[in-house]
């Protein structure tokens, strides 16, 4: 096992398409320290915004776009492709951002603004805000499907994007303090994980894994959709009122 020293307060990390290369974000130095994964080496430190957390690199692995969380809310964009690597844009996006996912084909980015209850969809060849997406009770994590087609975000609820309106067609109540958020290869499945059992404090944490067979949704837990998108209780096989809204299982 080796150990890499970093900037202080690492906090986001990600790992470009060829797997050469490590992104951390370094909250207090404001920076990001690129690790060269032949080496273990870091072989370049990066200034960006105020408190940068998340990290996500473009399918294509010619840019990374991180959040700066702190004061002057912001996306810096960095070339990965030149020596060393540097910041080409800088992009307003709402308040405290911290989770961001880049699309599979590379064209938008999502990032979620957590005290806005916001979430800025930056359109990646202009690199500008092209639409911002207002959801429910916060905004932490991101994650896309690998289709594209829907957005998941971490608030204290889950809300679910569909990426060709940008609009929330869907929010689901999982466990208490929703945090990390990440979707299967096949994108049948999300798994969302919570800080603990509630209803005040964190402790010994749950997994929430929502599913998504492909026509119609059943709960399986006792929490279904009302129509207009918010949890009611269901019985164990009555059909959801909404189609493709996931189940979560507890």
């Amino acid at each position: 096992m080796a150990t890499v020293g970093v900037g202080k307060e690492p906090a986001g990390v990600a790992v470009t398409p060829d797997g050469k290369q490590v992104y951390v974000t370094n909250f207090d130095p404001n920076t990001v320290s690129v690790i060269d994964t032949a080496s273990n080496i870091v072989v370049a430190t990066v200034g960006v915004g105020l408190g940068p957390v998340g990290v996500a690199i473009s399918p294509d692995g010619k840019h990374a776009y991180v959040t700066n969380n702190f004061f002057n809310f912001s996306v810096s964009v960095i070339d990965t492709t030149t020596t060393p690597p540097s910041v080409v844009a800088t992009i307003p996006v709402g308040g405290n951002p911290s989770g961001v996912a880049v699309t599979p084909d590379g064209k938008h980015v999502y990032v979620a603004n957590n005290s806005s209850n916001t979430v800025s969809v930056i359109a990646t060849a202009t690199n500008t805000v092209g639409t911002t997406i207002a959801v429910p009770q916060g905004a932490g994590s991101v994650a896309v499907t690998p289709d594209g087609k829907h957005a998941y975000i971490t608030g204290n609820v889950v809300s679910v994007i569909a990426t060709a309106a940008n609009t929330v067609v869907a929010t689901i109540a999982v466990g208490f303090g929703p945090q990390g958020v990440a979707v299967t290869p096949d994108g049948k499945h999300a798994y969302v994980a919570n800080c603990g059992p509630g209803p005040v404090n964190c402790g010994p944490g749950t997994v929430s894994v929502m599913t998504r067979p492909p026509t119609r949704w059943w709960p399986r837990s006792r929490w279904g959709m009302s129509p207009q998108g918010s949890p009611s209780p269901r019985t164990a096989n009555t059909p959801m009122s909404r189609i493709g809204a996931p189940t979560v299982f507890r």
